[in-house]
């Protein structure tokens, strides 16, 4: 038998090490690619969070916001909730001033109870409507407001200013702080220069003389 010596045997040891070795240098890699990845998705989940955050604040801020224009429309709807029917009362109340005046103007006394009746009768439609917010308005000598007025003639004056309210041919509404009709007015004109025939032109009543005119003047005297 051949006996092998003591010292013959391969050793092992040294695989092993060596093994070991490598085995921890994977696990190092592989540990260091976990937490980079844990560490991307993390911030991954921050700002996915944070996107979240900021969606939950803008809906919450626009939902507030629709509370808000909801309660107004809410209260506007029963602040004007009479405006149609109201504005459809307004011819009525039209039609009894001009029967009033129509009455008033009248010569014979026999219309005087009619004349009371129908006053009585606009006075208690008047108060009614106050109640709900009615208020007419005056326009006569007042500015001409677009935004209150409704121009249906334009004249001459040289009373009033230009761009003035004269006259009135119905009255102007608002129900509470909004305009329920605009007052059909007459408006005063500024006058238009005209040039004349004999070369002045006129502005009023005042006319000034044109220079063509003046230069032919000169030009008859120098002769």
């Amino acid at each position: 038998m051949n006996k092998k010596e003591p010292g013959s045997k391969p050793k092992k040891g040294n695989k092993v090490e060596i093994g070991s070795q490598v085995t921890k240098e994977e696990e190092e890699e592989e540990k260091e690619d976990r937490e980079e990845e844990l560490k991307n998705q993390l911030q991954a989940r921050e700002k996915e969070a944070a996107e979240n955050f900021d969606r939950l604040l803008r809906t919450q801020a626009e939902f507030e916001n629709y509370k808000k224009r909801m309660e107004r429309e809410r209260a506007d709807t029963i602040k004007f909730c009479n405006e149609n029917l109201i504005r459809d009362m307004l011819p009525i109340v039209d039609s009894l001033e001009m029967a009033l005046k129509h009455g008033e103007n009248s010569g014979p006394n026999n219309s005087k109870p009619l004349v009371e009746g129908v006053e009585m009768v606009l006075n208690q439609l008047m108060k009614s409507l106050e109640k709900f917010g009615v208020i007419s308005f005056s326009s006569v000598g007042e500015k001409f407001d677009p935004n209150r007025h409704e121009a249906m003639m334009q004249v001459e004056s040289d009373e009033h200013e230009a761009n003035s309210v004269v006259s009135e041919f119905q009255k102007g509404y608002f129900l509470k702080d909004r305009l329920l009709r605009p007052a059909k007015v007459t408006v005063t004109a500024s006058r238009v220069k005209q040039a004349t025939d004999n070369g002045n032109v006129a502005n009023g009543d005042k006319t000034t003389t044109s220079v063509t005119t003046q230069v032919d003047r000169l030009k008859v005297e120098d002769c």
